[in-house]
């Protein structure tokens, strides 16, 4: 059986054709900078493809609706699109990828695989807002987080490392790119996770601000600026971008300027706070997980991130291990260090993939 896994982003479209019984990748490839019309991108990508069993599509938010994969109709389209003002830079370009397969390949079975489905197992006192219970139950106002199928992936990958069973495993997962989350899995299920309603919440990414006081928006409207002008400000003007004007971290590393420098000590400052919030919570912690275009390739990051933390809880960092680890799985801690350092190249479309079939079986 040939799967064809589809992941219609923001700022990149990324596709990889597997053959399930192997788990072969037959074919991938990636789009980084969608210069012309998304649209027609997606058309070459599926027109190439020879005889495909089914399309999985990666959708960013499923809302309540959504708690595993789910085979894809008219209703679900529908769903999708109105979820789309919780995540405007993601559902749009995902059900753009959903109907261009459906155009073009109108008898193959589609899936969506949520990245939210797998913070469904938080507990209420993670998911739930110091807010009004009514703003819950009338309008689904909760942390939802995000990432899912990466954290997912991380945690199987990583409980075979270490040689527990899922239910045995008590990780943290650092998914850092230019969208970033950390999430603390307890006993095989996500425990808390960064992003919240939207994917805005939590850590400083690459263009959007993460944490802040949200009585910032009350002044910024009170000021004048609009809600459409606020919403483009903390999406797409703010994180690394907004603090020294540019979103690449390879960039912002090559640079020596004062603006460059404190963006990086405030993005590894956000993550050191929530690892530091994640080891009270978690109380016993098997490993941290680092993944992503960032945590994978950048040992200067890992390092700011980690700097600091063996006299309070342990953590050592082996320096060399951390030097040479270029986008493969290893570990990168000291012998000594009370939790494990991994370094973990995600696979979400593999875990889509995972998390297709099964329904499909």
């Amino acid at each position: 059986m040939k799967a064809l896994i589809l992941n219609s982003g923001s700022s990149s479209i990324k596709y990889k054709i597997f053959d399930m019984d192997s788990e072969e990748v037959l074919q991938k490839g990636i789009i980084e900078e969608l210069k012309g019309n998304r649209h027609k991108e997606l058309e070459k990508i599926i027109n190439a493809m020879e005889k495909i069993d089914f399309i999985a599509h990666r959708v960013v938010h499923g809302g309540h609706s959504f708690k595993q994969a789910t085979i894809i109709d008219d209703d679900v389209i529908k769903e999708i699109e109105e979820l789309s003002h919780l995540a405007p830079l993601h559902n749009p370009a995902n059900l753009d990828g959903i109907l261009t397969a459906k155009a073009l390949a109108p008898d193959t079975l589609q899936v969506a695989v949520f990245d939210t489905a797998f913070h469904e197992d938080m507990p209420p006192s993670a998911y739930m807002y110091a807010i009004p219970q009514e703003m819950y139950t009338k309008y689904n106002i909760r942390r939802y987080g995000f990432h899912g199928t990466s954290h997912n992936y991380l945690l199987k990958e990583c409980a075979k490392l270490l040689d527990k069973t899922l239910k045995e495993t008590n990780i943290i997962t650092l998914h850092l790119g230019n969208g970033a989350s950390a999430t603390a899995i307890k006993n095989g299920k996500s425990y808390d996770t960064s992003m919240g309603f939207t994917p805005l919440e939590g850590l400083v990414m690459g263009t959007r601000s993460g944490d802040f006081d949200p009585a910032i928006i009350l002044y910024l409207l009170k000021e004048g600026l609009s809600p459409k002008e606020i919403d483009d400000l903390l999406n797409h003007n703010s994180g690394l971008k907004g603090i020294c004007g540019s979103s690449d971290v390879r960039e912002i590393l090559s640079r020596d300027d004062d603006d460059a420098k404190l963006a990086l000590e405030i993005m590894s400052r956000r993550v050191k706070k929530y690892i530091g919030a994640y080891i009270a919570i978690l109380g016993r912690v098997d490993a941290i997980v680092f993944s992503g275009g960032i945590g994978e390739n950048s040992s200067e990051v890992r390092e700011l991130i980690l700097n600091g933390l063996d006299d309070a809880f342990g953590i050592f960092l082996d320096e060399e291990k951390n030097r040479v680890t270029q986008a493969q799985t290893a570990l990168i801690s000291e012998k000594k260090s009370r939790i494990a350092l991994y370094v973990i190249p995600t696979d979400e479309e593999l875990e889509i993939a995972h998390q297709a079939f099964a329904l499909l079986r």
